[in-house]
């Protein structure tokens, strides 16, 4: 079995409960040079189900990258990345942490939970859109990933 995954079966989670955040990601991916897959659940509690393959995401592909935002409802970023760390099957999926949050505890603190990359979410529309594709370009084409 291969490491690299095939670019056409590339899959990505998107954790984020802003709408305008989710759509620009979309777009992003939609019109980027890969051919990523997006899935995009809206908290944290959502994420955990979809990660676990349960309930309504039974058949749900397993991502080969999360992109997480951390100020989430019913569960924040924080926890989902402290029980996607925690969890053997879950801990080798690559987490970008991608968030408002500039704050230094933040930063810490993901990467103590070990995420594998934190970015601020750039507020202009244009430089959010670059920095989508290329976290999609670096994932998908330039890393080698565990299989899933």
């Amino acid at each position: 079995m291969s490491l690299r995954s095939a670019p056409d079966s590339f899959d990505i989670l998107l954790v984020e409960d802003n709408p305008g955040d989710a759509r620009l990601a979309q777009e992003a991916l939609k019109e980027g040079r890969m051919s990523s897959r997006l899935k995009v659940v809206v908290d944290g509690v959502e994420a955990m189900t979809y990660l676990r393959r349960e309930g309504p995401f039974a058949d749900a592909p397993v991502p080969n990258l999360v992109l997480l935002d951390l100020n989430l409802p019913r569960k924040d970023g924080r926890q989902v990345l402290a029980e996607m760390k925690a969890d053997p099957n879950l801990r080798r999926i690559p987490v970008v942490v991608l968030t408002t949050s500039q704050a230094e505890q933040d930063i810490l603190r993901t990467y103590d939970l070990h995420a594998n990359c934190y970015i601020t979410k750039p507020v202009d529309l244009d430089r959010f859109i670059s920095v989508v594709r290329s976290i999609e370009e670096y994932w998908c084409s330039v890393v080698t990933l565990p299989p899933r």
